[in-house]
């Protein structure tokens, strides 16, 4: 998507399908009896229609998500197409992502640095989150070193050794993660076990980096996750309570994402793309990331 436009399209649409199938806004649902002819509309989808949302709650639902997640660009632009004027900070925002992206890319050292030179207290305050970025770190030192037959593994040991080893005795998890990461080093990387492949998947970057970005937001006084997963938490809550209580629903809940309707292709398989970029440095998410 070179525009946002696209994104922001396709982000109100879900934010206002989750908003009106949450708890408090879910539409009356009635037992299913004898089979009648199919409506042009099931009565569940004709419900939610006639539900009016707030223009201005949308609105700041979809900023809070794209403040939140760390897409400033895609931020900017629909401030200025809805007309608004949140407290909204560039810079901050700008520094998250280029901490995200740097743990994106396997610089954990990179990410490290500029994590302390954004609030030094972050990493000092969570031994945790500090003992996982040093674990990523050992990670990209081991494929590195594993990429090739004859690669050299001492500095993945030094690295080891020096910043995780004295860490590891001080929680048992610690420890237990620093043992299985060091496994990597005495199996093939194509024969790994599961457990162990799974620590050389990029998804543990993407895990590690949603700390991150949590534990900032922290700092700065901010809500650590967006209010919209609150919204889909709800909404898939209710259609759980509605699916126990044999409540009548439609087969399939459109949230306005096929590209016919949207103006867009999806990707080569016709899912919606996880992630693509609006020519303006936003990294776009139109699917929604792990919950």
């Amino acid at each position: 998507m070179s525009d946002p436009s696209v994104f922001l399209d396709v982000l109100r649409s879900r934010v206002r399908e989750h908003a009106l199938t949450s708890p408090s806004r879910r539409v009356p649902m009635t037992s299913s009896t004898t089979s009648t002819a199919t409506p042009p509309h099931h009565v569940f989808q004709q419900g939610l229609e006639e539900v009016k949302l707030s223009k201005t709650d949308l609105n700041a639902v979809i900023m809070d998500y794209l403040i939140s997640e760390g897409y400033p660009s895609a931020a900017q632009k629909f401030a200025h197409e809805a007309n608004i004027e949140p407290a909204l900070d560039v810079d901050s925002i700008q520094e998250r992502v280029e901490i995200r992206e740097a743990i994106d890319s396997g610089d954990i050292q990179t990410a490290i640095e500029k994590i302390n030179e954004l609030n030094p207290l972050v990493l000092d305050r969570d031994s945790a989150l500090h003992f996982a970025l040093l674990r990523l770190q050992l990670i990209e030192l081991i494929r590195k070193a594993t990429a090739t037959q004859d690669g050299d593994i001492t500095p993945a040991l030094t690295f080891a050794t020096t910043h995780l080893a004295p860490r590891a005795p001080t929680n048992p998890e610690f420890l237990e993660d620093l043992e299985r990461t060091m496994a990597l080093l005495i199996f093939p990387p194509d024969t790994l076990a599961p457990p162990l492949a799974a620590l050389l998947d990029p998804a543990l970057r993407q895990e590690v980096a949603q700390r991150v970005n949590q534990a900032l937001l922290l700092s700065q006084g901010e809500r650590t996750k967006a209010t919209l997963y609150d919204l889909v938490n709800h909404r898939s809550w209710a259609h759980q309570k509605a699916l126990e209580a044999k409540k009548e629903l439609p087969e399939r809940m459109d949230l306005g994402l096929d590209p016919a309707q949207n103006g867009h292709e999806g990707s080569p398989n016709g899912a919606p793309p996880s992630h693509q970029h609006n020519g303006q440095g936003d990294a776009m998410a139109t699917g929604w990331g792990p919950y």
